[in-house]
């Protein structure tokens, strides 16, 4: 299920083996989500996950490598969708612009509106390990953006500047949460960096 990054999908595939692959991947993403709602993720073992998704515990591991993978199998796709985001912005758009628009779309605004889309959230709120795997993530494409800031922007990959304006664009969703209306919040506090961040890039 998509996490705090956009709900705006990626190309469906288009070979048939590709498409196969694709809709055995949800299945298995989908079964697996089901039960971790239904009974709690440490209660739900891999083997019943195969087994209601229809497919041996070998193709689950073709997958999903380890087990938290199963509740965040958009991974690679998010930082993907984030990456482009600065990569294929229009020409004279700024990053911080390009970044505020992939904010707006993040679904975690949207949270209130989706009963399935909050428990999953609680679920990943209530389990240790979910958080942990999360925060990794988290980390992952923070450093990724960073660096693709840096190259479209001309400064040093190791720049504070890229590396604190990652970590601002992942993280204003979530931190916009906690005002009566969030999308201001987020339009507002991307205002106010990119203010900064033209001082910095020129």
């Amino acid at each position: 299920m998509t996490d705090p990054a956009t709900q705006t999908g990626t190309a469906p595939p288009t070979g048939r083996r590709e498409r196969k692959k694709a809709a055995t991947r949800q299945a298995i993403a989908d079964a697996a989500l089901r039960l971790f709602l239904e009974r709690g993720y440490d209660d739900v073992g891999i083997r019943e996950i195969a087994d209601a998704a229809d497919v041996s515990t070998t193709t689950l591991f073709k997958h999903f490598p380890v087990k938290e993978a199963l509740v965040f199998d958009e991974d690679a796709d998010q930082e993907a969708r984030l990456l482009a985001a600065v990569r294929e912005r229009p020409e004279g758009q700024s990053i911080p612009a390009a970044l505020r628009e992939h904010a707006l779309r993040s679904r975690i605004l949207a949270a209130d509106g989706d009963a399935r889309f909050t428990a999953w959230f609680d679920l990943i709120n209530s389990t240790p390990a979910l958080r942990d795997y999360l925060q990794g993530m988290w980390l992952r494409h923070a450093n990724a953006l960073a660096q693709v800031i840096a190259e479209e922007s001309g400064l040093a990959a190791d720049d504070p500047a890229c590396t604190a304006l990652a970590h601002f664009a992942l993280e204003a969703p979530r931190a916009a949460l906690a005002h009566a209306d969030p999308r201001q919040a987020v339009t507002r506090a991307f205002d106010l960096l990119e203010h900064g961040w033209l001082a910095i890039s020129g």
